[in-house]
């Protein structure tokens, strides 16, 4: 839901409905519901509506770590700290649709760029909270994070500005944001799963080889950080950003096949099928 609400934002930002709604909030163009026609007060009602599901459920998901069994104690703050982030989210988001309504000057870079920040935050944090609360990692689902991110990262190139493969319309920039995400989660499982193999090992997975896999995917996680704030219309993008933009693609990928490599080669005994020293 995250996810989605996510790339519907950017959506709507980039058709520039964020705009719509004659610049009100929590109203509509007057309404509660506006006339349900793809239109652009529509797709800002939407937005928020998905919005204030996706936030329902988020509770939801805290009251759960708290009063359900068997959770840690990170699982319960990861999922709590999403929560307090949440009325802050609304805020921002609220102010950035109201250029000359309630807040003159909302629709700004600023609010843009916090809203962004806030709303990435929020999935990291659910994000941790659901791999922790799967309980402890393998080096399995190590190396189906390092193939995920990479994947997601490689994805997210064929929809970014940096490469011009696509036009940047804004169903590709919805799609840059699911595909990029999703390399983004990718990268979270795979410094969540090789910490702990940092602190306590996995099977066949020394700490070492841990802490070089983990090196490389936080790496890869801040230069993929920079292309989703780079995707959106936070600073004047000349040919220098794209430049930049590229750059920091470019080592995003290279970082985490990095990691996904160093993972190769003994997924027997990384598995715990072969025995270590083949006894």
């Amino acid at each position: 839901m995250t996810l989605v609400l996510f790339s519907l934002g950017v959506y709507t930002a980039a058709t520039g409905s964020g705009l719509a709604c004659q610049a009100q909030w929590p109203l509509c163009s007057d309404q509660l519901i506006p006339a349900l026609t793809i239109n652009p007060d529509f797709i800002e009602w939407f937005h928020r509506v998905w919005a204030m599901v996706t936030g329902f459920l988020m509770v939801g998901v805290v009251g759960w770590t708290w009063l359900g069994s068997g959770f840690e104690r990170r699982t319960k703050l990861a999922a709590t700290l999403a929560v307090v982030i949440l009325p802050v989210q609304i805020t921002v988001g609220a102010i950035t649709v109201t250029l000359g309504g309630l807040i003159p000057g909302g629709y700004t870079v600023s609010t843009h760029a916090a809203h962004l920040i806030g709303a990435l935050s929020i999935f990291t944090l659910l994000g941790l909270a659901t791999i922790w609360g799967g309980g402890r990692g393998n080096a399995r689902l190590l190396r189906a994070a390092a193939g995920v991110a990479v994947a997601g990262i490689v994805a997210s190139a064929l929809f970014s500005r940096a490469v011009p493969f696509l036009t940047y319309a804004p169903p590709a920039q919805a799609a840059f944001y699911i595909t990029g995400l999703a390399g983004h989660l990718g990268l979270v499982a795979t410094v969540a799963y090789a910490t702990e193999a940092v602190r306590g090992g996995h099977d066949g997975l020394d700490a070492g080889t841990a802490a070089t896999v983990r090196a490389l995917a936080a790496g890869s996680m801040a230069a993929l950080v920079a292309t989703l704030l780079l995707g959106r219309d936070l600073v004047l993008y000349t040919a220098t950003w794209q430049g930049i933009n590229l750059a920091a693609l470019g080592i995003a990928v290279a970082l985490a096949a990095g990691a996904a490599w160093t993972l190769r080669g003994t997924d027997e005994v990384r598995d715990g099928s072969v025995p270590i020293g083949g006894d």
